[in-house]
């Protein structure tokens, strides 16, 4: 007598594994339970119309299904190519973008359009912004002061002889560059040292609320700028407090001075200068900063685990773009944690 099987067929299987996905908490059931796509398309459509579809041919396809999209690519950290892919093939996917019974997708191209014409327009900051507005209707205002740091976010590494590196340094390109160099070359990552390490590409400095871990502000920059030239760019005036934390390499004495007399609480820890050890005082008072300041070490941990450390993309622009878009990914994912942990705004 055979042996029965284990598998069991169903003509509602495909419900039932969507049931199962759902009770074991599916991240992206989770954000279309908390986050409102259709404004996020509504503010895109603003600053960037849909393209006419007049002159004929296959019509495109609806911005909130772009942006749901957008969010996937950044959340997974997936290339063009790679997103399609998983559209075809993943069916988590195809039901967070509506497109379970749909026999078309967005292909790589279709992306690539979207998010070029988007970002000519402005849309890192609209999506931002956006999301911003989303955070402060479900209640997550920023509260409770706010740290300010960077991170550096490497970037495909460029190799320039010496007599173009002295073009480039004057903002010129060599003549002798085919348009295929022209494109590929990143003219405007830069090199830096961290730690004794040599990195290349870019810099992301935010400042993220102390209550509740969320982006308020970010400022992107070549690698070699340093973070203090971007400290009062990324300080978020919206915060119910006036105290910010930020680590040793943001100390500058005539701007804590200045800031202190408009009222800000500046919490940055002290550097010992060479030949001159920090006193015990010194030492006691970082370690109370180092506590508090240490939370927004979360926030690149999440990034960085969403592949926020490094970057595909040539140029500051697309750089700005990307790391923007990041960002608001982040704000979304953790807005999901906090709703989901049941966190009750105050």
């Amino acid at each position: 007598m055979p042996k029965k099987s284990a598998i069991k067929t169903s003509l509602f299987a495909a419900e039932e594994r969507e049931q199962k996905l759902n009770r074991k908490g599916d991240l992206l059931f989770t954000l279309n339970q908390h986050v409102n796509f259709v404004a996020l398309a509504a503010e895109i459509d603003h600053i960037a119309p849909r393209p006419s579809d007049k002159r004929g041919g296959r019509p495109p396809y609806p911005t909130e299904l772009m942006v749901r999209v957008l969010v996937l690519q950044h959340l997974y950290n997936l290339s063009d190519e790679a997103l399609e892919y998983q559209l075809l093939d993943r069916l988590s996917f195809q039901r967070f973008c509506g497109l379970r019974h749909s026999s078309t997708i967005p292909d790589a191209n279709t992306l690539w359009v979207f998010r070029e014409r988007i970002s000519a327009a402005g849309g890192a900051d609209a999506l931002f912004d956006a999301v911003q507005r989303q955070l402060q209707q479900h209640g997550f205002i920023a509260r409770g002061g706010q740290i300010v740091d960077a991170t550096l976010v490497e970037a495909p590494k460029q190799h320039f002889h010496k007599e173009e590196k002295a073009l480039l340094e004057q903002a010129a390109t060599p003549v002798d560059w085919t348009p295929a160099q022209r494109r590929q070359k990143d003219t405007e990552a830069s090199w830096t040292k961290k730690h004794s390490k040599s990195y290349h590409g870019y810099k992301l400095s935010i400042s993220a609320d102390r209550k509740y871990k969320l982006i308020r502000k970010r400022h992107i920059s070549t690698a070699k700028e340093h973070d203090t030239n971007h400290f009062e760019a990324v300080l978020d005036r919206s915060n119910t407090s006036r105290d910010v934390w930020a680590d040793k390499g943001y100390e500058d004495q005539s701007r804590e001075q200045r800031l202190n007399q408009g009222s800000w609480r500046l919490h940055i820890q002290h550097k010992a200068k060479k030949g001159k050890p920090p006193s015990d005082c010194q030492k006691r008072r970082n370690t109370r900063i180092a506590r508090p300041r240490a939370r927004v070490e979360h926030v690149f941990g999440s990034i960085c685990a969403m592949g926020g450390k490094a970057i595909r993309s040539i140029g500051l622009a697309r750089a700005v773009f990307g790391l923007s878009i990041k960002a608001a990914v982040y704000n979304l994912r953790r807005l999901c944690s906090l709703k989901e942990g049941g966190v009750v705004p105050i």
